[in-house]
């Protein structure tokens, strides 16, 4: 049955990163309604005092900050008794700008959150899932950890890492009952573009850049004009689908493509040679 587990007829657990908005926001709603027993964790403490106010069990967690990690993971356990039978890595964040233009610094900030975070509390969930038997481990990457675009050189290579790391420990962790999925979402409704905002002046110099034009002309009134949705934009709920079946299914998928610019990227770069995927990406 959907939301309990058979062996123990408890609720189901799921740890949830990044849930202030947007794409963990709707998860962790969604999931509690399922009947799981959700931990909606954010970096502030003031949005997990707003989810707890919304009858979600919240509370702390930063990817940056290894005691946070801990910490979080301590309430998971000291409430469950010892279990987890989920965790969606989920939080991150983008410093759009060209890759020249990229401090080193920046991208290493940037690496802390959006993967070294992310392994850092797997690591901390193995051993919970390997003693129990069972877990799913579900990360929300990108279709910008299938194909690049331009101004989105950090964030890209977040999400290359990411796929390729997942991928490794989904090989390791075969006939360990421990499965692990990537969720490939594309232009999905959240507010990662408007939370960009302040990493971008504070880490790209864009006045003193040689394509200084560039950004008047393109990314700057991208980044700051408030626009319609996306042609292909889908609502945070689209991706939630892919992760209650990711984590309930008896044989989830390796991969979830969500919208129609993931599929159609994740096809053709199969097939295509790279000069012609280069000329495709270099319109967008």
């Amino acid at each position: 049955m959907y939301g309990q587990n058979p062996k123990t007829e408890r609720a189901r657990s799921i740890l949830i990163t990044g849930c202030s908005s947007g794409i963990g926001y709707h998860a962790a709603h969604a999931l509690k309604a399922r009947g799981w027993h959700v931990f909606a964790t954010c970096r502030q403490e003031q949005d997990c005092a707003r989810l707890r106010n919304e009858g979600l069990d919240s509370f702390r967690l930063d990817y940056t900050d290894t005691d946070s990690i801990r910490g979080a993971m301590a309430q998971v356990l000291e409430v469950t008794g010892g279990k987890l039978d989920a965790l969606f890595n989920n939080g991150a964040y983008a410093i759009p700008g060209a890759t020249e233009d990229l401090p080193t610094d920046a991208l290493r900030a940037l690496f802390e959150t959006n993967l070294f975070g992310w392994h850092e509390l797997t690591r901390q969930v193995l051993p919970v899932m390997r003693a129990q038997g069972h877990g799913r481990i579900v990360q929300n990457s990108s279709v910008l950890g299938l194909a690049a675009l331009k101004w989105r050189g950090a964030y890209v290579a977040t999400k290359f890492a990411l796929e390729g790391l997942s991928d490794v420990l989904r090989l390791e962790l075969a006939g360990t009952g421990i499965h692990v999925c990537l969720i490939e979402p594309g232009p999905i409704t959240s507010r990662i573009r408007e939370n960009s905002i302040p990493h971008f002046e504070t880490w790209i110099d864009w006045k003193n850049s040689p394509r200084a034009d560039q950004y008047r002309e393109s990314l700057l009134a991208r980044l700051y004009d408030k626009r319609e949705p996306d042609f292909f934009e889908l609502p945070p709920e689209a991706v939630t689908r892919r992760l209650i079946h990711a984590i309930e299914a008896r044989r989830p998928k390796p991969r979830y493509y969500v919208t129609t610019p993931t599929r159609l990227l994740g096809s053709i770069r199969r097939v295509l040679p790279t000069r012609a995927l280069d000329w495709i990406l270099g319109k967008l």
